[in-house]
């Protein structure tokens, strides 16, 4: 999904949430120029397969995720990766809140992404993310682990090293976990379980 996040301990990213996790505002107000062209990419991933008529942008995506990221002070960051972790989640759910409230005044009209080339077929070119969420969460309850990596692989863009390291395990278990997840959630919706 592009270029990877850094991973380095020395990176500014790190530090500025360092000082942020430590009460420093100063911090989190620096560290917005820094994320804000990493976050606009991710968001562009989840919006590439849409049309040009949902109504949900990837800027108005990136400022509503910051809002909230700033509002949740109390995280102690650890690291870049965390950083972009807790930001797919955040980005995962507010996707399928406008999703919902979209589905809810228009029926069928449910914002619709594309998870994975391997999810997409000739009759189903896109994946409705209300039911993508839907079966995320039966994933969850059977498997967190492999619902936490789709997380932050799709939503978060984080690269196999990358969500190896947020979820602390070794990047063959990511990538195994990561193609086993996909798999389940084809069939958990083409089968609409």
């Amino acid at each position: 999904m592009g270029e990877a996040l850094r991973l380095s301990s020395s990176d500014p990213v790190t530090e500025l949430l360092s000082r942020w996790s430590e009460g420093d505002e100063s911090a989190r107000d620096a560290l917005v120029p820094i994320v804000y062209q990493e976050l606009r990419r991710v968001a562009r991933a989840c919006f590439a397969s849409q049309s040009s008529d949902h109504t949900l942008q990837p800027t108005a995506l990136v400022h509503e995720a910051y809002l909230r990221l700033v509002k949740a002070d109390s995280i102690e960051w650890q690291d870049r990766v965390h950083f972009f972790a807790v930001a797919a989640t955040i980005m995962r759910q507010i996707l399928v809140d406008h999703a919902r409230k979209r589905a809810a005044k228009k029926r069928g009209g449910g914002l619709t992404l594309v998870l994975d080339p391997v999810l997409v077929t000739p009759t189903n070119p896109a994946l409705d993310l209300i039911a993508l969420d839907g079966a995320m969460q039966r994933l969850a309850t059977l498997d967190p682990r492999q619902c936490q990596i789709v997380e932050l692989r799709f939503f978060g863009g984080l690269s196999i090293e990358e969500t190896a390291q947020a979820v602390d395990i070794s990047p063959a278990t990511a990538k195994r976990e990561w193609a086993t997840a996909r798999l389940w959630l084809h069939q958990a919706m083409s089968v609409g379980a």
